[in-house]
Parts: C-alpha cells; sequence; structure tokens
C-alpha cells in the first residue's frame, strides 16, 4: 500500500515554549509588534500576538533563544482562536544554513 503524503512529508521537530520566549514582528511599514513564541521549529513556529495579523503578509521575526539573536523574513498564516487568545502560526520564509543550524542547536538545548 503507498504511503500517504503525511507520512512521506518529514516534520521539523516543534518544541512548546508556552510564551516563555517574547519575539518581535516587524511590519513592512516598519510598526513592531510584540508577541509572545508559544511553539517554535526550524520552519517556523506559533506567537500568540494581542490582536491577530492578516493572513499571508511577509514580515521579519525578530527574536533571542539561548545566545543566539535570530532575525528571519517570515510569512504569517491562519490565526486561530485558543483559550489563551489568539494563536498565529508564521512560517519562515529565508533561513539559511548557519541561521537553520544555530536554531536546530539552541532547540535541541532547551529541555
Amino acid at each position: 500500500m503507498p504511503k500517504s503524503r503525511l507520512e512521506t512529508v518529514n516534520r521539523a521537530a516543534r518544541k512548546k515554549l508556552a510564551g516563555s520566549f517574547v519575539a518581535v514582528v516587524v511590519l513592512e511599514n516598519g510598526r513592531q509588534i510584540r508577541a509572545k513564541l508559544h511553539q517554535l521549529s526550524v520552519s517556523g513556529g506559533v506567537l500568540n500576538p494581542a490582536k491577530p495579523l492578516d493572513e499571508g503578509i511577509r514580515v521579519k521575526l525578530v527574536f533571542h533563544i539561548g545566545s543566539s539573536s535570530m532575525r528571519v523574513a517570515s510569512k504569517m498564516l491562519f490565526p486561530m482562536w485558543a483559550t489563551q487568545g489568539c494563536l498565529q502560526p508564521f512560517s519562515f520564509d529565508e533561513l539559511d544554513a548557519e541561521e537553520r543550524r544555530r536554531l536546530e542547536n539552541e532547540l535541541q538545548a532547551l529541555t
């Protein structure tokens, strides 16, 4: 029996951060919005902003994790409502090999 598409896709390991890290979302007009990082992986993650952002907008996501500072072009995905408010998934647009390696190392170091 052939594998389904979901079985063949290797999904990046996600770390649940439960808002213990803060990110700054920099919009194209330069406006900055603070949001808590709810989940994070090398492909993207989930933010917990005070208000949802429009799906599909391009932003710079700035955050510190461990000893690394990250500033990565990202795309906002469709927001969801949960018991803790709005959860907004995002995907990284431009994460080069060095940034990906640093992020993988920092995520692995979290317990």
